[in-house]
């Protein structure tokens, strides 16, 4: 069974990772398109916030303060959620349908990123795969 956990942890970080780089690669579109959502300083923010997923990613696959990854995970999900992909605001039907889908795919994916903290904390050093174990 850890084996499991340790494919899907990586399964769950690898999305953060590519995420992630995706913040650096597409910057000047990831820019424009949190202009066009009223985030706040896109220009700081996305680079800022592609740092945060990397490493959140990074930690949780490696096993690298892995509780701590699981919470800037979680704590960058659930405002993005809302500030980046606030589908009731939109009234194109086909915007607003692909909005929705982010919104959930996001609060779903910080519930995963909670329940992985819980099982980080929980666990303490007996977490399988671990670099540092938790520090919580």
């Amino acid at each position: 069974m850890d084996l499991i956990f340790e494919i899907g942890r990586i399964m769950f970080a690898l999305l953060f990772i590519g995420g992630g780089i995706g913040h650096f690669q597409d910057r000047a579109a990831m820019v424009a398109y949190g202009k066009t959502r009223g985030a706040p300083v896109p220009e700081l923010v996305v680079p800022l916030t592609g740092v945060v997923i990397i490493a959140g990613g990074l930690g949780v696959m490696l096993g690298v303060f892995p509780d701590l990854a699981a919470l800037a995970l979680a704590f960058f999900l659930l405002p993005t959620a809302f500030i980046m992909h606030a589908f009731w605001t939109i009234s194109d039907p086909k915007e607003k349908m692909f909005e929705r889908a982010q919104f959930m795919k996001n609060i779903a994916l910080c519930g995963g990123a909670l329940v992985l903290f819980w099982v980080f904390v929980t666990a303490g050093d007996r977490t399988p795969y671990t670099i540092t174990g938790p520090l919580l």
